[in-house]
């Protein structure tokens, strides 16, 4: 404990609004505007959706409240949670090193991606992306990502934009951001989709969306619905311990992470409303995956009235929500590095944004420069993408639950769940202590075994 420097001023989280606002923005990712739909719509429809409610609640919000538990306890960074939280074996530290570079990592690829977005907002109001024919779609999405100036500059711009928000502070740089952005992003969802309601395949959009075909819920659909269920909620990777370290001493977690998964599946089903009644209806294939964000949606928004328009609100909302995703996981590193070794937030964030710019830089040139550079038969881009998905998240998430469960112990669960110290809300809490002990490290370490394909 004798290393460990905390800061005597510590920024907050100021209304329970902005703590809504702040983790949903943390959950919601460019996830929800193309995977979760897509995999709802190809594994049963509803019933896809009930299995995934299911695995949510024995997995991810489990493992959420976990989290943002250890974080207002301790009020402190990822890593230095469990030196804090338990002191006497520091080697539990070693979970919230796994955070801190499963978030780095993450950004190391995902701001890649952000960086198309953000992209394609520009290329989207100039008319450039704008065709029915997904050949020339897809010709203008290679384009961007063969260019290795192309890449590596929108991933720095976007880098920038994040950390300029995240050097303004917790309560005025990232919640006052969020609190801005989530209306907007629910404002934007409610306007194509209302737009694409009114096209005639909408009735085969929603049909695909919301149909249960219970058929298609095999073992392996059931396995896909644990993943995503999972990795949706933003946990396994120290955001939601470095979020939950800036809560009031008065917000009730288990409520906030309930209200938190519920927003993030509505944003997630409405995106389905606002792309696959006009996928469907000029005769596109709801496929998962980049091809529907980058290739598909702009050659089927060209063919709509007011198209030029829509197609730019679309991307403009990918933007937000990558925004949100990006500065909970910035805010990992960054909030370790100016607890742990005292540097300022300004110095903290230069120097993250600097080092994630040079490594980052290998993922964004995986398509061009570094095409044939591969590490165990994979890009940089992939092998980020596959260390942090498949195993440092669920490993963190696991050892999160047994920390939780089974080493911090009931007693301090229920003392730091209940506010004040009063066993408030008893039943709630020991069904927490339930799933944190039994449920969820069975669930989590399946989908361990799935990720690195043991089964």
């Amino acid at each position: 404990m004798q290393n460990v420097k905390v800061t005597k001023a510590r920024d907050s989280f100021t209304s329970g609004l902005g703590v809504i606002a702040a983790t949903l923005g943390s959950a919601v990712g460019l996830g929800n505007i193309w995977k979760f739909p897509a995999l709802t719509g190809l594994n049963g429809g509803a019933a896809f959706i009930i299995v995934y409610l299911l695995s949510t609640l024995m997995a991810g919000l489990v493992v959420m409240v976990a989290e943002l538990t250890l974080g207002r306890r301790s009020k402190s960074d990822a890593l230095t949670t469990f030196k804090v939280l338990h002191p006497k074996n520091e080697s539990w530290a070693l979970i919230g090193a796994a955070g801190v570079l499963s978030a780095f990592l993450i950004l190391a690829f995902y701001t890649e991606v952000a960086g198309w977005v953000f992209a394609y907002i520009f290329k989207a109001a100039s008319g450039s992306i704008l065709s029915a024919d997904p050949k020339v779609t897809s010709a203008g999405f290679e384009k961007l990502i063969t260019d290795p100036v192309q890449s590596v500059l929108w991933q720095c711009l976007v880098l920038v934009f994040v950390g300029a928000i995240i050097i303004a502070g917790v309560s005025k740089g990232i919640e006052k951001t969020t609190k801005r952005l989530m209306p907007v992003l629910f404002l934007i969802l409610v306007m194509i989709g209302v737009r694409s309601l009114m096209l005639p395949g909408a009735a085969a959009g929603l049909e695909f969306l919301f149909r249960p075909d219970f058929s298609k819920v095999t073992g392996a659909v059931v396995l896909t619905a644990m993943g995503l269920a999972f990795f949706k909620l933003s946990v396994g990777m120290g955001t939601m311990i470095t979020y939950g370290s800036y809560f009031r001493d008065d917000q009730n977690i288990p409520m906030t992470a309930l209200r938190v998964m519920l927003a993030d599946l509505t944003v997630s089903i409405l995106a389905g409303i606002a792309i696959f009644p006009a996928v469907f209806t000029y005769g596109f294939k709801p496929e998962a995956g980049p091809s529907l964000l980058f290739i598909t949606i702009p050659a089927v928004f060209s063919q709509m009235p007011f198209g030029n328009v829509f197609v730019v609100l679309f991307f403009v909302l990918g933007a937000i929500a990558a925004t949100g995703a990006m500065l909970s996981i910035l805010e990992v590193p960054v909030a370790y590095l100016h607890q742990r070794f005292g540097m300022s937030r300004f110095n903290s964030t230069v120097l993250t944004v600097v080092l994630l710019a040079l490594i980052g830089s290998t993922a964004a040139l995986s398509n061009s420069t570094l095409a044939n550079f591969k590490l165990f038969g994979m890009t940089m881009f992939d092998l980020y993408d596959f260390v942090t998905s498949n195993f440092l998240m669920p490993v963190g998430g696991l050892f999160i639950c047994l920390f939780v469960g089974w080493v911090w112990g009931e007693e301090k669960v229920r003392a730091a769940l209940s506010n004040d110290g009063q066993l408030r809300n008893g039943a709630i809490i020991s069904i927490f202590l339930f799933l944190v002990k039994y449920v969820a490290p069975v669930t989590i370490t399946v989908i361990l075994l799935r990720g690195l394909k043991v089964i």
